[in-house]
């Protein structure tokens, strides 16, 4: 063990306890570090995997979804209701409201937090839905089946009006872009899910920006008046950093801990994972910044392999992948497909099942899979080899995904 590997047994603190958080000290433990670990959770709760938020537990189906983490057992002194305020780097202390926290080595894993609707805060009926008390306070709110606005059609926007349609509420979504997914896939590609509103029973606005959200209604900029029970906002996220500026660590612009391969922080000993941070893709050639739950689940274990081995030893460099269940539809997207000079249908759109295949230089970057799973899992594998395939194979929804493999 080197040196710099037993000065980090002194102690691990890791700054949220998502699943970022959480599988960072779990990962510390499974690869047999022995130091102290502290794990600093904002929220008062039991720390609680985020996806079923909009699911089971907002439907009344489920009451919460805490970890199944024994960290007692895995020696993990686990501190809630301590929100970090500030980062001081010459110390190597965290503020905190509770008192100043020393660390030998810190992971970041704060998260996402939600936009806001500007002029919405406050605004008795309006609703984000991040946290465990967002969603018990909007389960009432939804059982009482309201009329209920969700603004903005991507993925999460898509997520609540299924909840609110399925809780027996009449429900509108307003996007201000033209069409649904505007800032996650091309026109044809989501141009199919459109209609997946209208089979829902739930009415889609698009090109309608809000003027302003009154209790009971939403006013769009070109007049129209919607009634509002609830207004449920989904118009994205961003990485919950703004406690770290002027701290040291670089932040990129769209606020973001720009981490490294290996990620690390521009501060010594500091490393950052999960929805807070971007990291270089040599596998696409960009910089990723990946707010989804298996991004929060992979990093972990390089970021616990690298801390204990007190130098740089793993590349994080996945394959970004996620799932979102929208009407009765499981969708899932595996790659990065900015960038890609080819895209392959297989099936038609028309039907319950399809899938996409973004191809670059003859080998497959990304594949979004609509009730094809396997697709998907195949798919996820053939991008990891990056070797060429074979465009009619992937054309023909017959024949396995994996099967284009070409040699």
């Amino acid at each position: 063990m080197s040196e710099q590997t037993e000065q980090t047994q002194s102690g691990v603190v890791i700054v949220g306890a998502g699943m970022a958080g959480v599988q960072t000290a779990v990962a510390l433990r499974e690869q047999g570090f022995r130091g102290p670990v502290t794990l600093l959770g904002a929220e008062p709760h039991q720390p609680y995997d985020r996806p079923p938020l909009s699911k089971a537990v907002l439907l009344g189906k489920a009451e919460d979804s805490a970890f199944d983490v024994d960290f007692e057992g895995l020696d993990v002194e686990l501190r809630l209701g301590v929100e970090v305020t500030g980062l001081r780097a010459a110390d190597r202390e965290l503020d905190t409201e509770a008192g100043p926290v020393p660390y030998e080595v810190l992971v970041l894993a704060t998260g996402a937090q939600p936009l806001t609707l500007p002029g919405s805060e406050g605004v008795p009926g309006v609703h984000l839905l991040r946290t465990l008390d967002d969603a018990a306070r909007l389960r009432p709110v939804l059982a009482a089946a309201p009329e209920t606005v969700v603004v903005g059609a991507g993925w999460i926007g898509a997520e609540f009006a299924t909840a609110a349609r399925e809780a027996g509420c009449a429900v509108t979504v307003v996007e201000a872009a033209d069409r649904v997914l505007a800032g996650a896939l091309p026109a044809e590609v989501a141009a199919p899910m459109t209609r997946w509103y209208e089979e829902a029973g739930a009415a889609l606005l698009t090109g309608a920006k809000v003027a302003s959200v009154e209790p009971g209604r939403v006013l769009l900029a070109d007049g129209r008046e919607l009634g509002a029970g609830a207004v449920v906002v989904g118009i994205g996220a961003r990485p919950a950093t703004r406690w770290l500026e002027g701290s040291g660590i670089e932040l990129g612009p769209e606020g973001a801990v720009t981490a490294d391969a290996y990620l690390r922080t521009s501060l010594p000993g500091v490393y950052a994972v999960g929805d807070c941070a971007s990291f270089p893709s040599a596998r696409y050639g960009t910089r990723l910044l990946v707010h989804h739950w298996d991004n929060a689940l992979q990093g972990p274990r390089v970021v616990a392999a690298n801390i204990l081995m007190g130098a740089p030893a793993q590349v994080y460099d996945p394959v970004p992948y996620f799932w979102s269940e929208q009407f009765g539809r499981f969708v899932q997207y595996a790659g990065h497909h900015a960038g890609a000079d080819e895209l392959l249908w297989r099936g038609d759109p028309a039907e319950a099942a399809w899938s996409v295949c973004w191809l670059r230089a003859g080998a497959l970057v990304a594949v979004l899979a609509v009730g094809r799973p396997r697709d998907l899992a195949q798919g996820r594998k053939l991008i990891e080899t990056g070797a060429p395939v074979d465009p009619a194979k992937i054309t023909d929804p017959a024949a396995p995904l994996k099967s284009a493999l070409v040699g």
